[in-house]
């Protein structure tokens, strides 16, 4: 792999570092990190694996046998889907020397590669935000011209790629316990936040000790809401360098973001309306607290200059996000206070 940063580990997909459809704190770590150290992630994406025959799946859309990864195949006959669980595959969990509850993770996502050359968006009756749309399975296999950064949607239509993890997140609390991948949480989860590309960094809380992260759901690129049920969904390999925050977890209602030009505030419900209003919320705390506005001013600068985007749509929990500019400063404003 070229990968441009130096790496202190690498973490492989295979059937005893991967969870199928679950993020719990009861798995057994996949790979013990110190905090700020640099990690390569390979990941699989499910599709082809639900099927039960990647190989006999990717070749009904013209995939050769030798364009199929390995592990996925590996994957798909050893690991097993929990019953009632959701359908991704993560790989981990990633345990953080030194993380407890209570503390942040910061995870800076330094370079992302594509593992092969095509991907699937899926959709189908049920699916998305019109699932009584389609009458049948609709899966579609687009091939991709990774040297130009475009998927080939069709002979008249291309795509520009822009990769980014559709899960990242840590191990919820206790009495949470075992959760699906398919919603996503506090914790982090299917966010499905396509802001989450090369450069940008991600805060999650931590709940448990080495926080055990985990992550998976490539894709290859997607509109915000992922109407119809997924993007370009795809096997990426995530390289992500991970920092403790002592304390710095503990007031934090949901995850937080960044990039070089925004600072992105979530907010997360079965309701759409209620999922607006918590990154509203979300947007007025962090103007508040972070910038020293007046809460009427922080709510007139949300409503003035803060664009607000449903990026999750389709996992029977709503995300909504506050996309707030860094050129409305003149200094230097941390998106959580942490030491």
């Amino acid at each position: 792999m070229n990968i441009k940063y130096p790496v202190d580990a690498t973490l492989r997909s295979t059937a005893d570092t991967v969870v199928w459809g679950y993020i719990e704190a009861g798995v057994r770590p996949a790979l013990r990190i110190s905090s700020g150290q640099t990690v390569s992630i390979d990941t699989v994406s499910h599709q082809g694996l639900l099927k039960g025959d990647p190989v006999a799946y990717f070749g009904e859309a013209g995939v050769r046998a030798g364009q199929v990864l390995q592990d996925a195949i590996d994957i798909c006959r050893r690991a097993k889907r929990r019953e009632g669980a959701g359908v991704h595959v993560l790989t981990g969990p990633v345990y953080v020397e030194g993380a407890q509850a209570g503390d942040m993770l910061e995870v800076r996502i330094l370079d992302i590669e594509f593992r092969v050359p095509y991907g699937v968006n899926s959709s189908g009756r049920g699916s998305g935000v019109l699932p009584e749309l389609l009458d049948k399975p609709a899966p579609k296999t687009i091939t991709l011209d990774l040297e130009r950064g475009v998927a080939l949607f069709s002979r008249d239509i291309e795509i520009a790629l822009s990769p980014f993890m559709g899960i990242m997140a840590v191990a919820p609390s206790p009495d949470v316990g075992r959760a699906s991948t398919k919603p996503p949480g506090v914790w982090g989860g299917n966010m499905d936040l396509k802001q989450l590309t090369i450069g940008a960094t991600l805060y999650l809380p931590v709940f448990n000790d080495g926080a055990l992260f985990y992550t998976g759901d490539g894709h290859a690129m997607q509109g915000d809401g992922e109407v119809n049920g997924t993007a370009i969904e795809i096997s990426l390999t995530p390289t992500l360098q991970f920092i403790v925050h002592k304390g710095a977890g503990e007031r934090m209602k949901w995850p937080r973001a960044e990039n070089a030009t925004h600072y992105f505030l979530m907010g997360i419900d079965a309701d759409l309306d209620t999922a607006l209003k918590n990154a509203v919320q979300e947007t007025v705390d962090f103007l508040q607290d972070q910038a020293g506005l007046s809460a009427a001013d922080a709510y007139a600068l949300a409503s003035l200059s803060v664009d607000f985007r449903v990026g999750e749509a389709v996992n029977n929990i709503k995300m909504v996000y506050g996309m707030v500019p860094k050129k409305l400063f003149n200094k230097n404003v941390p998106l959580i206070q942490h030491g």
